[in-house]
């Protein structure tokens, strides 16, 4: 094959997510995305910085790329490795792309045909939250996903309301889709560990697949106390950026299922090796998604080749914006979506929509609490 250079790097910030296209000079054009949430304006910044570095460079070597972008900063952390991940999803898309094979095909190739998704519900009532789920399963769905909360309903209540309300959302849930559907249940880091454990314990009946990020990600030591003293699978780690923070969560024994971000966590390269990392740990992985159809796509890409896949975060893509972003979405069938044969990502955008939905801006919205204090988000 012959050997092409990289002759322009575009960003687009549209709806609610940062996009990225890498043109190589023999017309190939890689895709990429950022998953950093509220933070796309400074993201897009960094991918500028690396602008110059990229031009005129072989888009085929990824790694050697990634490594010479991240030593090269004397900054760590969550808007570097956001711009990282998207310069390495579209590299990977490019590479696919100019070899004729899907990504998972130069990762290995695929262990499987379809990917088993949860689906997000919703509802400020354990009532509603019974109907939706009602809904999910009746779609295929054979896992659903939802907050223990209603909308900042813990901000403004005492901590026994909130956590006797946290119970009976979970309740209606299982009661709506029976003992058989996986139940998924999103705590959002807004419990310390005291809290987490006690509510922890109460929802152990209900038979959760999984507790998500219980407290802070920032103590693996004190995760792996919460895990120890509740028996609900913990699943954690969509805020890492570095295949460093998992092996310091496993190391600790702090999770039952690891959550790279591939749009976060350096891209469908990190997220591939944090896959072998838990693999190593005998954990199995549940891909966070910042719920683009780019990122749903670059997951299934993940999916398709890791042996230690456990299920995969999917919010639909059937409305408006996300429904006019591609010319060819993937296929979803009874819960599943099918690892795709085309080349690269398997996905082409649709030029029309890009200038049809202008940039949303984030405001800072960390919840603040009855008594005036910053509440976790």
């Amino acid at each position: 094959m012959k050997v092409t250079k990289i002759e322009k790097i575009e960003t687009i910030l549209w709806s609610r997510w940062l996009i990225l296209k890498i043109h190589c000079e023999d017309g190939t054009v890689g895709i990429g995305e950022a998953g950093v949430h509220g933070w796309q304006r400074p993201t897009e910044t960094m991918i500028k910085v690396c602008e110059p570095y990229l031009i005129g460079k072989n888009p085929d070597l990824i790694e050697h790329h990634y490594q010479f972008l991240y030593r090269n900063s004397h900054f760590m952390g969550s808007v570097i490795n956001g711009a990282l991940s998207a310069i390495d999803i579209a590299l990977w898309d490019i590479k696919g792309k100019r070899l004729g094979v899907p990504i998972y095909e130069l990762m290995g190739g695929k262990v499987r045909d379809k990917v088993r998704c949860y689906i997000h519900i919703n509802g400020d009532t354990p009532e509603s939250l019974y109907k939706d789920a009602k809904k999910a399963v009746n779609e295929g769905f054979s896992a659903v996903r939802f907050s223990a909360f209603a909308p900042n309903h813990w901000l403004h209540k005492s901590y026994s309301k909130w956590s006797n309300e946290a119970v009976e959302r979970v309740k209606a849930v299982r009661e709506s889709v029976g003992p058989d559907i996986d139940i998924c249940v999103e705590i959002h880091r807004q419990m310390n560990p005291t809290e987490s454990i006690a509510l922890g314990r109460r929802l152990e009946q209900f038979n959760p697949y999984f507790y998500e990020d219980p407290m802070l990600p920032d103590s693996p030591a004190i995760m792996a106390d919460i895990k120890k003293s509740i028996n609900i699978p913990i699943a954690t780690g969509e805020r890492f950026s570095t295949i460093f923070e998992y092996q310091q969560l496993l190391e600790n024994k702090g999770c039952d299922f690891v959550r790279p971000d591939v749009c976060l966590c350096g891209g469908l390269s990190g997220s591939k090796k944090v896959a072998s990392i838990a693999e190593s740990f005998h954990v199995k992985v549940i891909p966070h998604n910042p719920l683009s159809p780019i990122s749903t796509a670059a997951c299934v890409q993940l999916d398709a080749c890791i042996p230690n896949f456990a299920l995969q975060e999917y919010t639909g893509e059937s409305e408006s914006p996300k429904s006019e972003l591609l010319l060819n979405k993937l296929k979803l069938e009874n819960g599943y979506l099918l690892v795709p044969n085309e080349p690269g990502l398997g996905i082409t955008l649709n030029e029309e929509s890009m200038s049809k939905y202008p940039f949303q801006e984030k405001i800072l919205d960390t919840p603040i609490s009855d008594d005036g204090s910053v509440a976790d988000f």
